[in-house]
């Protein structure tokens, strides 16, 4: 049987810097609090309780003003630093517009977080009109923000600075991931809450030997997809206006903030000095086993899903602690303990010890006792750097969107999903011994590494001479079994899966992507009809869940650049969205008014549409991908429960029936009815997988 592809007979994707670029970020910035509020407020009357209307309108009033003065400033900015000064003002417009947008019961509390946004908002927009930025000097609590390339939009960050970072010096930074928040309009604001700047005369945070940064991660998803990338959108925010040492980024955080430092830190483990979690899950089926009435079980999963969550649960990874140390701290009596058992057995499997500091006669909560001997260990790894150049060096990644550490960087799988696993060990006159290269059909080594008297790398018996590379970059390819020097040409000008095209479909929408409506005449009016209703399915989740606005254009309106720059998303068929009609001869499908062809199967085209990602063949360098009547493959279900069923549903291409209703699935609101008949992924060069013959 073919264990990249599934059959669903009927199951549901649900259930089972320049100036140019700045006007057009802010286009969509102030489409989606302008528009947002037209959308949201003006179209029908709405009433609020603990606002009465006239408050209402009045903050209304105070967010379009607010936004008429950020106008020039946005038109003026220049590279990404400038961009994210004016962030720093914009986030609170923002977040009042998503209160405004998605609560309709607000706590007095709340609406005065709502006027104390409006006042803050001036006070930096007053200060941005001056040329002045009094916050960047200031220590204690501070509330930042930067302009994502995702989307657009402009997300929040948290800051405690301490006042005795040494002067003239890179400082450390504590990256600190929040536990679950379920999201609300008022998310942005709540959060921001807990970053109000000390009043005047009021003891502040606690003097610590380095700066922490608070990502929003935006809200809830574990820090996955769009939620991954806003952490490290916000390191680097962070890197350009304050001087940080990137060999001292620690990462840590509590609940859900610790699963997302397990996630984060060991898939990127050359990222960070040294990981503090605190009581996280690390897979999926254990953790839904939790005795708690409110969780969900993740019974049994169609194979291609299975295989899927080799790409989040972080437990896979435990070898990588050999390479960024992680102590951990959790509970005796915390209803997750299960979780750090899961992860320590990991460990030794790997012939690893996992640090493990027990609370006894603790919940799920932080005992200060303990968090003070994790952070005194943290801070003893943190004292002496990230080591960029080790010796030995052991990494083991199931995907290539995690494909590097330190001096190695995997660039082709002989199989997604897989265990793959790099160990190689470097001597003093150049040799590099690789020991183990499991499943790596292509890996490069750093220009740090081939150096030496006598450059070398040797597989088994086989020894290759790099002197003629010494001190540049090389790619290493096993072709029909054995390993040789490649040239980079020869792969980059074939359809491969590769770091950042590799797929699910849910993959695209991490990075930034433009979604594109079809407008002409379509070959088939209900599939059109469905995909437009996906669509602003697609828009209405990641709004509300993601805390931003698509970028969609019309098909007649993508430009050249647009193709290069994004991800396209095309939603209609090949009558009714020119770049599908465009892209598909050099897609692995057939798709004619008649029928759809994917792999050896065929559809009627009238009601079956298909879901993909694929190399976008429109573009000059193929560095992007184009996908195909999808958003993400999980949608408000999982969103606004729980964070650990956020994982592919269809893998990298699906079959999908229109009109017809799933069974024991409530029907999305518009109408949506849809059914997944097949899902899978494609092979390593993007076609798809042949069932093998019986014999």
């Amino acid at each position: 049987m073919n264990t990249h592809r599934s059959t669903f007979p009927c199951a549901s994707p649900r259930g089972c810097p320049a100036v140019a670029v700045a006007l057009l970020s802010f286009a969509v910035l102030a489409a989606s609090i302008l528009g947002g509020l037209t959308k949201s407020v003006a179209d029908e009357p709405v009433v609020y309780e603990g606002l009465t209307t006239q408050e209402a309108d009045e903050l209304k009033t105070a967010v379009a003003e607010l936004e008429q003065r950020l106008i020039p400033l946005w038109k003026g900015a220049g590279g990404a630093a400038d961009r994210d000064r004016i962030a720093d003002a914009a986030v609170f417009p923002k977040a009042i517009t998503w209160a405004l947008r998605y609560d309709r019961k607000l706590e007095p509390a709340d609406v005065q977080l709502l006027r104390g946004a409006v006042a803050k908002a001036k006070e930096r927009i007053d200060a941005l009109e001056k040329g002045e930025l009094p916050w960047s000097q200031r220590t204690g609590r501070l509330v930042r923000g930067y302009q994502s390339e995702v989307d657009g939009s402009v997300q929040p960050f948290g800051l405690v600075i301490p006042k005795s970072v040494a002067a003239g010096k890179p400082w450390r930074l504590d990256v600190v991931l929040h536990g679950s928040t379920r999201p609300v309009g008022m998310s942005e604001l709540r959060f921001a809450s807990r970053f109000a700047e000390t009043p005047p005369g009021q003891p502040g945070p606690p003097d610590e030997p380095y700066i922490e940064l608070h990502p929003l991660g935006r809200v809830e998803n574990c820090y996955r997809w769009a939620g991954e990338t806003d952490v490290f959108e916000a390191i680097e925010a962070v890197c350009r206006q304050y001087p940080i040492d990137r060999d001292r980024i620690v990462l840590r955080g509590m609940s859900m903030g610790a699963s997302g430092t397990w996630h984060l830190g060991l898939k990127h483990p050359e990222r960070f000095v040294a990981l503090g979690p605190y009581c996280g899950y690390v897979d999926t089926h254990k953790f839904s086993e939790t005795p708690l009435s409110t969780f969900i079980r993740v019974g049994p999963l169609p194979e291609h899903q299975e295989r899927g969550l080799h790409m989040l649960d972080s437990v896979d990874y435990a070898a990588n602690a050999s390479v960024v140390p992680a102590i951990a701290c959790i509970g005796a009596k915390d209803v997750f303990f299960d979780a750090h058992v899961i992860m320590g057995h990991a460990f030794r499997r790997e012939g690893l010890q996992l640090i493990n500091l027990v609370s006894p006669d603790t919940g799920h909560t932080i005992d200060p006792v303990t968090q003070r001997e994790q952070l005194r260990l943290i801070g003893a790894f943190a004292d002496r750097g990230v080591d960029r150049l080790p010796m030995s060096l052991r990494f083991v990644t199931w995907t290539l969107k995690y494909n590097r550490c330190h001096w190695v960087e995997l660039l082709s799988l002989g199989e997604h999903y897989a265990r793959a696993e790099f160990d190689a060990r470097r001597s003093a006159d150049g040799l590099i011994n690789v020991v183990r290269s499991t499943n790596i059909l292509r890996f490069a080594l750093a220009a740090d590494v081939v150096t030496g008297e006598r450059p070398r790398v040797r597989f088994g018996e086989l020894e290759i001479d790099l002197s003629n590379h010494r001190g540049r970059r090389v790619e290493l390819a096993n072709v029909a079994g054995r390993w040789q020097v490649v040239s980079p040409e020869t792969f980059s000008a074939t359809v491969a899966k590769r770091p950042g095209l590799q797929g699910p479909i849910d993959d695209a929408f991490a990075t930034p992507f433009l979604c594109v409506r079809g407008t002409g005449t379509p070959w088939n009016p209900a599939v059109h009809e469905w995909s437009l209703a996906t669509l602003d399915r697609f828009a209405r989740e990641w709004d509300h869940y993601l805390r931003g606005e698509l970028r969609i254009v019309d098909d007649a309106d993508v430009t050249s650049a647009d193709r290069e720059k994004y991800h396209l998303v095309l939603f209609g068929d090949p009558g009714s969205n020119r770049l599908i009609a465009e892209a598909l001869p050099k897609l692995p499908i057939q798709w004619t008014r008649e029928n759809l062809v994917m792999g050896d199967e065929k559809f009627p085209a009238a009601d079956h549409s298909p879901a993909l990602i694929y190399p976008n063949p429109l573009t000059a360098t193929a560095k992007r991908y184009v996908v195909i009547n999808s958003g993400h493959t999980f949608h408000e279900p999982e969103f606004s429960t729980l964070n650990y069923l956020l994982f592919p549903r269809l893998g990298d291409w699906g079959v999908i029936q229109v009109g017809i209703a799933t069974p024991g699935v409530a029907a999305v609101p518009g109408g949506l009815a849809e059914q997944v008949k097949e899902a899978g992924f494609f092979d390593e060069e993007w076609k798809f997988l042949r069932e093998p013959e019986e014999e």
